[in-house]
């Protein structure tokens, strides 16, 4: 059969359920069981019956509702204001000033949460009043923690990275090293961002800030009990001393603890801690198995291997691939999430990366960061309606707010083309 029609059908049936508001999981699987009874001869049932366990009883998958009950744990808690006062004497004087808290904040939220939005919503909650009140640039608040919030798809745990080692059968605790010094050099870019613009277009009212040594010894200390946790989730990940899942537990207690010494920690915020937890993972176990089975369908049909060969004989440069899959997926951006555009779309892109002689270990941050992009670009980015909810400005000017930050990631993606050691170090120095 032509996979042109073949591709078109599956994509029409798909593109229809997912506008007609079925969740996505479901959306997958129903384009799925059209396709397995129309174009194939395959058993619909029992195949969907293996598939469907396989990919939710992979070991692998256990760190995943355990990264997230600990995200659930912290955005429960002060954590915000922590990180807030925390930050702040440490960061004002630089160039931007406070803006900065934003960036900093968003990046070690971001290394216990794994959670974009939730990135987000936790910075921006206790950052939005404080900047507005000292007259900082409101584009500049929605811009730095859009950009900044997309952190926690790219900094270990990332949740995201989880899904794409088990759909591409690559290590977690070794992606999750790989996104240190590529989120690091994102915060980084962003900050340098900031400095750029105050040499411009100064904002923002820090005259009344004045913070001694003392009081900056101070902030460090409120800020141990957090860094604390992230140097034993990801050292002992780095180390060798626990695997991904048991430094997931090790995650869990630690924010538990936190929320204890914050007494924030009640029956109440356990209860709906574990709860978001159970919703999040079993959402996105339901699109995991979806993808699966789609991927199942699109197998059989031998349309990724027809696919593969076909830009194959295309004789792509990997720069070109590269750049052909950046715009592939900034478009996908537009109308689906982050966490969809990956397990939808690796069943085909896998076996072109692997035939093109990529490092999948590379590929995931590279994907991360393009992934990143689908968070701020309208009209289904999700930090943009999660700030929209929260500043009350409409998404025009959300979006404009975040574009800057938008083509910093894709600076970013050139840069670790050219430089993939950044991705690649600490993976290969890993025990």
């Amino acid at each position: 059969m032509d996979d042109i029609f073949l591709a078109s059908a599956l994509l029409v049936v798909l593109f229809f359920f997912l506008g007609s508001g079925v969740w996505v999981g479901a959306s997958l699987i129903v384009c799925a069981v059209v396709g397995m009874e129309i174009f194939t001869n395959r058993p619909t049932g029992d195949s969907m019956a293996v598939v469907i366990w396989g990919s939710i009883s992979s070991w692998t998958l256990t760190s995943l509702p355990l990264f997230i009950w600990m995200g659930e744990i912290l955005f429960r808690t002060k954590l915000s204001e922590t990180l807030f006062k925390g930050l702040t004497p440490w960061m004002y004087r630089l160039p931007g000033g406070l803006l900065h808290v934003n960036i900093s904040g968003s990046a070690i939220f971001a290394a216990i949460s794994g959670s974009s939005a939730a990135t987000v919503a936790t910075v921006g909650k206790m950052s939005i009043p404080e900047l507005k009140k000292r007259s900082y640039s409101e584009k500049m608040i929605v811009g730095t923690l859009a950009g900044a919030g997309t952190l926690g798809l790219l900094i270990p745990p990332s949740i995201s990275l989880i899904i794409y080692a088990v759909t591409v059968n690559e290590s977690i605790a070794k992606l999750f090293i790989a996104g240190i010094f590529p989120g690091l050099m994102l915060a980084g870019l962003f900050m340098s961002y900031v400095v750029v613009l105050s040499y411009f277009r100064p904002s923002g009212d820090i005259k009344s800030l004045s913070f001694t040594w003392m009081d900056k010894l101070k902030s460090l200390i409120s800020l141990m009990p957090i860094i604390l946790l992230i140097i034993s989730v990801i050292g002992s990940i780095y180390t060798g001393i626990a695997t991904a899942t048991e430094a997931a537990v090790l995650g869990v207690v630690g924010s538990l603890l936190i929320a204890l010494s914050q007494k924030s920690l009640d029956w109440v915020c356990f209860r709906e801690s574990l709860m978001g937890a159970i919703k999040t993972s079993s959402m996105i176990a339901f699109i995991l198995m979806g993808a699966h089975v789609l991927s199942l369908t699109m197998g059989f049909t031998g349309l990724p291997r027809h696919l593969a060969e076909g830009i194959g004989a295309l004789e792509l440069s990997p720069l070109m691939l590269i750049v052909c899959l950046t715009i592939f997926y900034i478009i996908l951006g537009c109308f689906l999430d982050g966490l969809s555009s990956i397990v939808l779309t690796m069943a085909v892109i896998e076996p072109l990366v692997r035939q093109a002689g990529f490092d999948m270990i590379w590929f995931g941050i590279y994907l991360m960061i393009v992934v990143e992009m689908a968070q701020i670009t309208p009209p289904v980015g999700f930090n943009l309606f999660v700030l929209q909810s929260m500043t009350g400005h409409n998404m025009v000017f959300i979006a404009k707010a975040a574009f800057p930050m938008f083509l910093l990631m894709v600076v970013s993606v050139f840069i670790l083309v050219w430089f993939p050691e950044i991705a690649t170090y600490l993976p290969n120095a890993m025990k």
